[in-house]
Order: C-alpha cells, then sequence, then structure tokens
C-alpha cells in the first residue's frame, strides 16, 4: 500500500479503497455498503453462536444416546477442539489477506485466495451453494412446524395445516433477506441466541426435574440394540455432533467487527517492512 492506503488493483482483481476497505473490481455499486465495517465484537459473538445454535443443537441428545456418556462426552470435546483449530487457522488467512490488500467478503472467496481461482473458488461455491440449499430447504420446513406447534397449543382445534405456516415462515425470511447488510442482522440473531439458551436452561431444568420427581423411570444409561444398530447409532451420531459445530460463514462475521485504526496503522507499518524485506 502506498499514499495512504491507496494502490493499484491486485492480481486477484481487488483494489484498495481507503485504510479497511478493499472492494472487489467486479462487484457493484453496494458492495461498498456490504462491505463496511460497524461491528464490535459483541455482535461478532451474537453471529457466531447464532449460526451454531443450529437445528442439529436439538438432535444432541439423541446423539449422547448412541455413543453412552463418556464416548458422547469424548466426541463432543474433540468435535469442539477440531472445529477451534480449523475456524483459527481461517481466521488468520483472513488476516494474512487483508494484510496483503485483499478483503475476503465470502467463504468461496476465501477458497479462490487460498487454492487458487480454478481449484478453490469454483468446488467450494458449488458445495457451500448445495448446502445452503438444503439448510433453507430444512430450516423453512422446520419452522412451519414450529408455528404448527406453537398454534395448536393455544388452538387445539384449529384448522390451518402446516403449508400455511411453512408459506408464513418463508415470507419472513424473504423481507429479512432484504435487509442490506449482514450487520444488519445483529439484534436478530441476538434474540436468536437468548431464544437458544432459554431453550437449552429450560431442557436441563426440566430434565433435574423429572430426574428427581417421584414417579422417575429407573436410570439406565447403557446403549441398548443389536450391534448392527449400535454401529449404526454410532455413526449416525458422531455425523450429528461434527455437523453441530459447522458454520460456514467466518469470513462474513469476521468481516463485520470494525477494526481500531491503531491495529490498522500497525498493519500498513508491518506490511510495509515485509515488503522492503523481501524486495532487498
Amino acid at each position: 500500500m502506498k499514499g495512504g492506503g491507496q494502490g493499484t488493483a491486485t492480481s486477484h482483481g481487488h483494489k484498495p479503497v481507503g485504510h479497511d476497505h478493499v472492494i472487489p473490481s467486479n462487484k457493484g455499486a453496494g458492495a461498498l455498503f456490504v462491505l463496511e465495517s460497524k461491528g464490535n465484537w459483541k455482535h461478532a459473538g451474537f453471529h457466531l453462536s447464532t449460526s451454531i445454535v443450529a437445528p442439529a443443537l436439538l438432535s444432541l441428545p439423541y446423539a449422547m444416546k448412541g455413543l453412552g456418556w463418556a464416548s458422547g462426552i469424548l466426541a463432543l470435546i474433540i468435535g469442539a477442539a477440531v472445529s477451534f483449530y480449523a475456524y483459527n487457522l481461517v481466521s488468520q488467512v483472513l488476516e494474512q489477506a487483508e494484510l496483503e490488500g485483499h478483503r475476503i467478503l465470502r467463504f468461496r472467496d476465501l477458497g479462490g485466495y487460498a487454492l487458487g481461482r480454478k481449484w478453490g473458488y469454483y468446488p467450494v461455491a458449488v458445495i457451500q451453494f448445495l448446502l445452503c440449499m438444503g439448510s433453507v430447504i430444512g430450516c423453512t420446513v422446520l419452522g412451519g412446524q414450529s408455528m404448527k406447534l406453537v398454534y395448536r397449543v393455544f388452538h387445539p382445534n384449529g384448522t390451518m395445516q402446516l403449508f400455511e405456516f411453512t408459506v408464513i415462515f418463508g415470507i419472513v425470511m424473504m423481507v429479512l433477506s432484504q435487509l442490506p447488510s449482514f450487520h444488519s442482522l445483529r439484534y436478530i440473531n441476538l434474540v436468536s441466541l437468548l431464544c437458544s439458551l432459554g431453550y437449552s436452561l429450560c431442557a436441563v431444568g426440566g430434565c433435574i426435574y423429572a430426574g428427581h420427581s417421584r414417579n422417575a423411570p429407573a436410570k439406565d444409561y447403557a446403549v441398548v440394540g443389536t450391534p448392527t444398530t449400535k454401529i449404526f447409532g454410532v455413526f449416525n451420531s458422531l455425523v450429528i455432533i461434527a455437523t453441530t459445530y459447522g458454520n460456514g460463514i467466518i469470513p462474513e462475521i469476521q468481516l463485520c467487527c470494525q477494526r481500531s485504526l491503531q491495529w490498522l496503522r500497525l498493519d500498513i507499518t508491518h506490511s510495509e517492512t515485509k515488503r522492503k524485506e523481501t524486495s532487498s
């Protein structure tokens, strides 16, 4: 970077703009607003927690049933450690890319930056789009089912059908998708985080209450079933735990955080020093 952060377009097609924005040259007029970083670490926490607290969390008790207490807790710890290591690597790549003048907006851009446009961009984009399509369909159906259950509680003899709630939920999602930037979802994700914490507390409290009640069933934590069903149950449980920590929007979450001017100047100074040492 030269001249206060202004520079020429790089080989990846990115042009630095100011000190804290690099706008892809092939983006539209709204790219500057979408890339604008207004959030802080609290907003990143909202996004990160909500992106992990997905419907897969609801099936964790089933995963623990298939593995047992000891193996289930061990699998959760290993999954958390691997996920932490992987996300730390992704964050370091994003930081390094930003030092080189590339402000990565999406996960597929990260794949293209790390592996090259041919081998990184298109395979990552295809897999990501397929996962997003499946997630959108599954979450829409699950949202409709949840709305129907709430409706049945207050109107046991109601006439509304599942497809009507699914349509309503889909319309709400379409409205929310019109928000201009990822940062605009911070308060919605905060509400989602509070709801997830409330659900978890209710589930834990309900289990403790049921376990200490007079009519509590006999406690048996053994994995039951035939050898075949046990093997399939183990693999199914491992898949559930592996997808629990899944998060494909790390670049968007890190991008929403506003970097302080002091650290930005240190990064620019470090980048210039390293470039001069390499050239010499």
